[in-house]
Order: structure tokens, then C-alpha cells, then sequence
């Protein structure tokens, strides 16, 4: 199963194409964004997860800045591939979010399987906006909170970490339609 979409933010310029597929090995992220949350950049994406949706692989590279690869075994352990080094201040993060695109919220949504009025805490491996790099370009341990409103149609996002709260809809894929404030559909 395969699916293309596009974004883009609410404010401003910018476009993000983004490429789902989902077959035997489990489910391929792959994007392209010309952003301006912040500042104005461009990106590349690739995640790659298990067929349980455990984040395993994961590539991030902001257009003449920083490069990061890093994978993970599924069960919360993860390793610098550029650094050839553990990132044990990841240890527990299942799921990546990167910041750039919301397309890695169908990570949890889909791993959670969340019924409506359920909701789970969680702690993903977040890749901060090319503005909030600073040294080292490797992910933070963010707390967040996903609440099943209508299954498979709308689910809210809260970004424990930072005080944020969305609703995102979503379609028959787990991608997000509309997030508020951030991100729209093409």
C-alpha cells in the first residue's frame, strides 16, 4: 500500500511532499519540505519502522546544515550511525517526531491502536527544527500524550514537553489531514 500527500503550513510559504508506504517489512516515511517555522529551510526525510510501527530507522538532513542517521531496535535503544555511538538519553522512545513534517505522527497513532477515549503517554525521539540545533544534531527525549477522539478520523496530539495541544484529523492512511496552526493538506 502506498500513498503520496502533500502539506503546507497554515502561515506563510512553504510545501512538503511526502511519500507512505506500507508493506511486509513495515511502513517507509519519505519526504522532501521547503519550511519556514522559525526560519526558512529545506529537508530530507526518511523513517523507517517494523511492521508494528517501531521506529528503526531514521534519516534527517537540513539542506546545507546538519546531517543526522540514527536507528533503533524497537524496544526503545538507540544508536548514532554518523557518531558510531549509543544515544542513551533516548533509551524508552519507541517513536520518532520530526519536527519539520507531521507526518510522523501516524507513528504512534498507528502503534498505539488507541480506542476512543483512550489516551497514552509516551516519550518519542524528537528531531528539533534546523533553528533549535544547537552542537550536536541528535534528537531529545520529548514527553507526549495521544488521546483517541474518533477512531481512525481524529485523534489529540499534546506535546507534554513543550505545552502544546492539537486535534489532528486524519485519513484512511494515519496521515494527518490538518494540524492546527501548523500544517494543511494540499
Amino acid at each position: 500500500m502506498k500513498t503520496d500527500v502533500r502539506w503546507k503550513p497554515w502561515m506563510g510559504n512553504g510545501l512538503e511532499h511526502c511519500n507512505a508506504t506500507l508493506d511486509d517489512e513495515g511502513l517507509t516515511l519519505s519526504g522532501v519540505v521547503a519550511g519556514a517555522r522559525e526560519t526558512e529551510y529545506g529537508a530530507y526525510y526518511v523513517v523507517r519502522t517494523d511492521t508494528m510501527f517501531h521506529t528503526s530507522e531514521v534519516r534527517v538532513q537540513y539542506i546545507g546544515g546538519p546531517v543526522l542517521h540514527i536507528e533503533a531496535n524497537g524496544e526503545g535503544e538507540w544508536y548514532d550511525l554518523l557518531a558510531d555511538a549509543p544515544l542513551p538519553d533516548l533509551k524508552g522512545c519507541i517513536d520518532v517526531d520530526i519536527g519539520v513534517t507531521p507526518a510522523t505522527n501516524t507513528l504512534p497513532i498507528k502503534r498505539l491502536g488507541l480506542k476512543p477515549g483512550e489516551s497514552c503517554d509516551i516519550v518519542a525521539a524528537y528531531v528539533p527544527l534546523p533553528s533549535q540545533v544547537t552542537g550536536t544534531f541528535t534528537p531529545t527525549a520529548a514527553r507526549q500524550r495521544y488521546t483517541c477522539i474518533e477512531m481512525g478520523q481524529t485523534y489529540r496530539y499534546e506535546g507534554l514537553f513543550r505545552g502544546f495541544t492539537a486535534e489532528l484529523q486524519i485519513d484512511a492512511f494515519g496521515l494527518v489531514l490538518d494540524y492546527p496552526e501548523t500544517f494543511r493538506r494540499v
